[in-house]
């Protein structure tokens, strides 16, 4: 059965076609993998950020190291999720990020809170050279000025009662990434 409120924005062929693409952009925007490591936002961040090393691994035959991010603690709308938020683990990629060239991986960008929550956690952790923000779907809407380095797909002209839902076998059981249409309140 089909849901009428959601339209496949792209498929898993599309997903991975988009992902080898990305990660030659960012081996490129760095010249070479030295000193280049992959951060992924939890909790879909993290899952793309793995894809993008497999994808430069088999380009480059270099493993670029992975660390992922639980940003809980550092949004700014904290008050609102409640006073017992569910904080993740986060973990620095081997060799931490001092002096290295760090990618944040997130899997949409849309208003820029949650990179600015990003970026000041590893800004806690260390002092990277250089932070290149690389998403899957970019939909606009920022009310901060946080403009992406690497996108998978723009995407423009969604409806206030769209989203995009980025998909993940280790969570949903596919790739993919959907537009989601929250159904009309009833009157």
């Amino acid at each position: 059965m089909t849901d009428p409120y959601r339209i496949s924005l792209m498929d898993e062929k599309g997903v991975r076609r988009a992902l080898a693409r990305m990660a030659r952009e960012i081996v490129e925007q760095n010249e070479g993998t030295s000193d280049l490591v992959l951060m992924g936002i939890h909790r879909r961040g993290d899952d793309l950020a793995a894809l993008l090393q497999g994808e430069i691994e088999r380009a480059e035959s270099h493993r670029v190291p992975l660390g992922s991010l639980d940003i809980t603690l550092y949004r700014d709308d904290l008050a609102a999720i409640g006073p017992r938020p569910i904080v993740g683990e986060s973990s620095l990629p081997p060799g931490g990020i001092d002096d290295r060239v760090v990618v944040l991986v997130d899997d949409v960008l849309f208003t820029g809170r949650t990179v600015r929550a990003a970026l000041n956690e590893l800004m806690d952790w260390g002092r990277p050279a250089r932070i290149l923000l690389c998403v899957l779907a970019d939909r606009g809407g920022r009310e901060l000025p946080v403009q992406p380095d690497v996108v998978g797909k723009k995407v423009g002209n969604l409806e206030p009662r769209q989203h995009l839902e980025v998909l993940v076998p280790a969570l949903d059981g596919r790739l993919g990434v959907d537009v989601v249409t929250n159904a009309p309140e009833a009157a």
